[in-house]
């Protein structure tokens, strides 16, 4: 991954804390919900997402927060907050309709205060499983998907792109199939 697009993680006391730098993409998406999922199922309820240092985002970044805010919202009514966000990053999620999904840029947090204080003891999260070509295109099934499922409008935007990952991830288990019968 490019240093300048890459994920930093904290654990605090009431949340945990993902940071995205430079562009959320399909590229960093895999360490955030690693990171993500790995707080939830372990009972984490306030996943917090700063996108202060992100560029932009793709839509398989925006569909695996709106996964993991699914996620937390199912563990005991958790929430995922975005924290820090720009105009274009805030438009670019309402557009979506994610803005009903996550708490942006809530008013009253306990982490609104120190900012400074938990961007300064953000960490590389632990290395994930190195994730092989079909995971990744799972993944990005599965983001898409979630985005689709935001609402009728997403459903037609998303829908050639979700039939054709469905395609690949078809193709691509097929051939890992000759290959292990090999």
């Amino acid at each position: 991954m490019n240093a300048n697009n890459s994920i930093v993680v904290g654990i605090f006391e009431g949340f945990s804390w993902i940071r995205s730098e430079g562009k959320g993409s399909f590229m960093n998406s895999p360490a955030m919900k690693a990171f993500g999922d790995s707080r939830i199922e372990d009972g984490e309820t306030c996943v917090v997402v700063d996108l202060g240092g992100c560029t932009g985002m793709d839509s398989t970044f925006m569909g695996t927060l709106a996964g993991m805010a699914a996620r937390v919202s199912s563990n005991g009514g958790g929430v995922l907050q975005v924290a820090d966000v720009s105009d274009r990053n805030r438009r670019s999620l309402e557009d979506l309709g994610l803005d009903f999904l996550m708490e942006i840029d809530p008013p009253e947090t306990l982490w609104r205060d120190h900012l400074d204080e938990i961007r300064g003891v953000l960490q590389t999260p632990p290395p994930a499983e190195r994730i092989g070509d079909l995971e990744r295109t799972k993944l990005v099934l599965e983001a898409h998907k979630k985005l689709a499922d935001v609402n009728q409008e997403n459903a037609k935007t998303f829908k050639n792109v979700v039939s054709l990952m469905e395609k690949e991830v078809e193709a691509k288990e097929a051939k890992q199939d000759q290959s292990s019968e090999s």
